[in-house]
């Protein structure tokens, strides 16, 4: 006995290929033109196909820029970004982090030198996270390392228990390396680059961009509820953990 072609493909046929039925390039009988996204653009009928599950959405692209001993900037890593990012599947945000924030690049003798808002002390802050970036590569790895170095009583001296915790693999004498050498000044010198480009410049740390952009509106509602505006901007399916969240008082910022 025949299969039964159900009557919404008996349509389709008749509304893209009528007489017959074979779409210019598709080798595929009609009652499959519906069963898979990939025959179905074969088959020049994807628009009349609603049951294909729809393509994976991006990622909300977050940037932060900020540096290691602003109190503002410690706060939105500790209580807002760190803790959305444990709640968030990978695949909904995608999170960039600049250290640097204020600071001040100088040539000095032909060497390259930092000044930051918060002393020497953030300086080295700044360095030894970028340079646990470089080392470890994966965000997963070095994030819950930082969110420890951040959240502790003191950040430059956090590195060593931090990573006992949070990863052991890591080889500490290579980030001591980076630290007091050439890599280190480099990546520096990178973050410097990343911040001044930014558009609108900056006027403050914690300063947050959002899918590339950067508003008043968008840094207000980050520091306020950051889960609430990464489940509102997402495109896709969203998880048990945009059913609500908190709206915590939006903390001051450390002005250049």
């Amino acid at each position: 006995m025949a299969p039964t072609v159900p009557l919404a493909v008996l349509a389709l046929v008749a509304l893209v290929a009528p007489g017959l039925g074979v779409a210019p390039g598709c080798d595929y009988p009609a009652h499959r033109w519906c069963s898979s996204r990939d025959i179905a653009v074969a088959c020049q009928v994807e628009s009349r196909c609603p049951s294909l599950p729809h393509p994976a959405a991006a990622p909300v692209q977050l940037s932060l820029y900020y540096e290691s001993l602003c109190p503002a900037c410690r706060e939105f890593l500790v209580l807002e970004l760190f803790p959305t990012w444990l709640l968030l599947p990978e695949e909904m945000l995608n999170i960039t982090l600049v250290p640097y924030g204020n600071a001040e690049e100088r040539n000095v003798s032909g060497k390259l030198d930092f000044m930051c808002q918060h002393g020497p002390e953030e300086c080295l802050g700044n360095m030894i996270e970028a340079c646990l970036m470089h080392e470890a590569k994966n965000f997963s790895t070095y994030f819950p390392v930082i969110f420890c170095m951040e959240s502790g009583s003191s950040v430059t001296k956090n590195l060593e228990a931090c990573l006992q915790i949070y990863a052991p693999e890591l080889d500490r004498g290579r980030i001591a390396a980076c630290v007091q050498g050439d890599t280190g000044v480099a990546l520096m010198h990178h973050n410097a680059q990343l911040t001044e480009a930014l558009d609108p410049p900056h006027q403050y740390v914690p300063w947050i961009t959002v899918n590339g952009k950067h508003t008043d509106e968008l840094q207000a509602q980050a520091q306020a509820s950051l889960l609430g505006l990464v489940c509102h901007l997402y495109q896709g399916e969203k998880p048990e953990a945009c059913g609500g969240s908190k709206t915590p008082k939006i903390p001051s910022g450390c002005r250049r």
